[in-house]
């Protein structure tokens, strides 16, 4: 394999958990929703909505509250979800960023690649613009352009088409096990980030962007491919 340095033209980042942990407040948003409908459910459940969209997510929630909606029902209710979601994140700001993202995001830039954000969220350029981070993208898709769900990898295609790049000159980033799965689906180069258990088709898994930097970065890459070319030799 080529140097993997001048084969990467370009990251591609998912938003929620990534570069800013906004879970709890969907989950504040879907247990209200829950509520309001008689029934509630478990933090624990909710993890298990990560990488769905929102319609998905409704459905899964109502699943769960033995809950019977019309497709219209499903419609308004989602919209309502999204407007408690929207007020919600309205008080987000640049402090919110995870840990080391920032810096991560400035070194990618430093080292000449292009960055698209890929979020299923229609609220995403909300997201950046309280957190003040919508300069650091080339590209975003959000909910408004994405119409297959992970793990389709569509909102990555989607994502590397707008940068003019492959998909194995990308860098996908994501902390649900879907949105892994699009990514490897998709030809891209995956990184993972959580824990490794739940991360098994990442490429590379981090727990963070903590003290990380793209070059040690790369250098896992780099490891990890060179650990499968013996496995498969």
């Amino acid at each position: 394999m080529s140097s993997l340095l001048e084969q990467i033209k370009g990251c591609i980042f998912n938003l929620d958990g990534v570069i800013v942990d906004t879970a709890k407040y969907h989950y504040t948003a879907w247990r209200r929703l829950a509520n309001q409908l008689g029934f509630d459910f478990s933090p624990a459940q909710h993890e298990k909505l990560r990488g769905l969209s929102r319609m998905a997510s409704l459905e899964k929630i109502l699943e769960w509250g033995d809950v019977y909606m019309t497709e219209a029902e499903k419609l308004h209710w989602a919209d309502v979800k999204n407007n408690w979601y929207v007020e919600l994140i309205s008080s987000l700001k640049p402090g919110d960023v995870l840990p080391g993202a920032l810096l991560f995001l400035r070194q990618v830039r430093e080292a000449g690649l292009k960055i698209a954000l890929s979020s299923a969220s229609r609220s995403a350029r909300a997201v950046l613009r309280s957190t003040q981070l919508e300069s650091y993208f080339d590209v975003i898709i959000d909910g408004y352009n994405i119409r297959k769900v992970k793990p389709d990898p569509e909102s990555f295609l989607l994502a590397s088409q707008a940068l003019g790049l492959k998909p194995a000159e990308c860098i996908v980033f994501e902390d649900a096990a879907l949105g892994v799965w699009a990514g490897v689906a998709g030809g891209f180069h995956v990184v993972g980030i959580g824990q490794p258990e739940y991360l098994p088709q990442a490429h590379v898994v981090i727990p963070g962007f903590e003290n990380l930097t793209f070059k040690n970065l790369l250098a896992q890459f780099s490891e990890a491919y060179a650990s499968d070319a013996m496995r498969v030799s």
